[in-house]
């Protein structure tokens, strides 16, 4: 293009005869009145009424009718309203799991015992079980004594841990120490004597503990066993832990080859840990060189989740099993084979958990998902269907730590067990989750522990071997339940129940702190200005339901 001189001040720029012509057709188009458009491509019908639906927003669209949440039809509802369970009508009961009636009116919540056949008062023993239980004859009492429940409670450290708590032990020589897991990996440990000492280490597994136990001969070191694959000894002083175990070296390599530990316990005569896992395999750790001994075993259907392990207490080389295979097993931990189970206990869904009777072993307690708590009298008499079917409701649809019916370990009756109770009641307008105490031997309901403060459900309790004194875990925090102590001579007033709130730094060795503090754990929004005067209702049968 020409360039005008640069020495023309201001410079320009001279258009070409060919711009020159473009301008002007321009410009008398624009006398003319109308202007220049590019050319539009012709488009199908069909194609533009498919471009608008794609531009175009879907519709809201709000429907009144009722949608059940159970079978995804629509007309009825079903699930919790408050306090009221409402069974879907294309759905057998929710907590017998029979057709014909509705939860409310199921014969086993309005009688926990409907339909249980109780122990004969009679002897009935084989000789065996005589031979089994001479060596604690004497401990046994032929009356049998009253039971004395920790109905009321006597304090409650709110959040303690970061998530939801897994697991409760109580130190076996330290009556006021209490130690307890969470769904994190963390490991706490708390004084509630003196209720202000407790500690978390928050470095002991990256994710759940599952177990914790005591060595009998240092009782200052615990072993945990978590669903990342570990197995720890830690000092409970210092808070550093010792790797005893690992399934997974290598780390995380998908969910096919990625092993959990749940199941756990103490051989104390051969000072053996045996864990188990979740594709049915159990191991053996020798606890005074802390490595594995021997292979793994096969102990449940390939692929299952073997969730508890118990020894005898006399006699530890009997073993008892639990799974997801609707099993549990009795094994003779000195020739341990696939198929070489002494009994098979079948179940009509998962077990949760399965435990001998802690002072003679003879009988056996299982909780399943299915709501039955099952009892065998005797380890010697027939196995193939257990002594007592007992109705509990502790089947859930939600994520917690699943219930398991624990016997209290100073009944020397050994019919004691407590369990906590997922369908709520109505007691006085509130809804809460009771923790029930029941006669495994007649399948009556002995006591139903509750308290107004404490709405959320608690999958996860302990009984205290030496003492009068019930552990709870409810979501993050946890409650020590104790008899309630009244004096009619005196009339002293009942001690109010006190709240202490997670709120001290500790980072030394690991230690952390809960990430909040207060109790929204315990009681709703609108409940929490009349907590420290409401002085909470915990009795057998004290509270109303309605």
């Amino acid at each position: 293009m020409p360039f005008a001189s640069s020495s023309s001040t201001p410079g320009f720029l001279r258009r070409t005869t060919e711009s020159d012509e473009e301008s002007e057709t321009s410009s008398s188009d624009e006398e003319n009145g109308f202007d220049e458009e590019p050319p539009v491509e012709e488009v199908d019908a069909a194609e533009e009424s498919a471009l608008r639906k794609r531009k175009r927003p879907p519709p809201i669209t709000i429907s009144l009718k009722k949608v059940c949440k159970v079978c995804k039809e629509s007309g009825h509802e079903a699930g919790f309203r408050g306090a009221t369970y409402i069974d879907c009508p294309k759905k057998p009961c929710f907590l017998c799991k029979m057709p014909g009636h509705t939860t409310m009116s199921c014969p086993h919540r309005v009688a926990m015992d409907h339909g249980v056949i109780p122990a004969p008062e009679k002897n009935s023993k084989t000789p065996l079980d005589y031979i089994f239980k001479r060596q604690i004859n004497d401990k046994i009492p032929k009356i049998k004594p009253e039971f004395v429940i920790p109905d009321q409670v006597d304090c409650v450290l709110i959040r303690f841990h970061s998530r939801r708590i897994t697991c409760l032990e109580f130190h076996p020589t330290r009556n006021n120490i209490l130690l307890s897991g969470d769904k994190k990996g963390q490991l706490g440990i708390w004084n509630y004597a003196k209720q202000l000492e407790r500690t978390i280490y928050g470095s002991i597994h990256s994710c759940i503990v599952n177990n914790i136990k005591f060595s009998r001969g240092n009782d200052a070191m615990v072993y945990t066993s978590s669903s990342d694959g570990t197995v720890n000894c830690t000092d409970m002083e210092t808070g550093i832990k010792t790797l005893l175990f690992d399934l997974n070296p290598e780390g995380w390599n998908g969910p096919a080859t990625w092993r959990m530990l749940y199941g756990m316990d103490v051989n104390i005569e051969r000072s053996v840990l045996l864990v188990a896992d979740n594709f049915g395999y159990l191991y053996s750790v020798d606890m005074r060189s802390n490595k594995q001994t021997g292979e793994p075993i096969l102990i449940h259907k390939k692929g299952s989740k073997v969730v508890g392990l118990h020894c005898n207490p006399v006699q530890p080389d009997l073993l008892l099993s639990c799974g997801n295979d609707h099993f549990a097993r009795i094994w003779d931990a000195r020739r341990l084979n696939i198929d070489s189970s002494l009994a098979s206990l079948a179940h009509g869904r998962v077990v949760n958990s399965a435990y001998f009777s802690p002072l003679s072993g003879n009988k056996i307690l299982t909780t399943s998902q299915d709501n039955r708590i099952r009892v065998w009298d005797s380890i010697f008499g027939n196995l193939e269907s257990p002594s007592r079917e007992i109705v509990h409701s502790h089947d859930f649809n939600r994520h917690l730590t699943p219930f398991r019916a624990e016997w209290d370990p100073k009944d020397p009756s050994e019919s004691l067990a407590v369990i906590g109770r997922y369908i709520s009641e109505n007691y006085d307008g509130v809804a809460l989750h009771p923790i029930d105490f029941i006669d495994t031997s007649t399948g009556k309901l002995v006591a139903e522990v509750m308290d107004t403060d404490v709405t959320t459900i608690t999958p996860v309790n302990k009984l205290h071997p030496r003492e009068y004194i019930l552990a709870s875990g409810s979501s993050r925090t946890i409650l020590i339940w104790k008899p309630k102590q009244e004096n009619w001579k005196t009339k002293k007033e009942p001690e109010r129940k006190q709240f202490i709130f997670n709120n001290t730094e500790k980072k030394r060795y690991g230690k952390v702190d809960s990430d909040s503090d207060g109790y929204s754990d315990l009681v709703p929004k609108g409940r929490r200005s009349k907590t420290k005067k409401c002085q909470g209702k915990c009795t057998k049968s004290g509270m109303k339901k309605s």
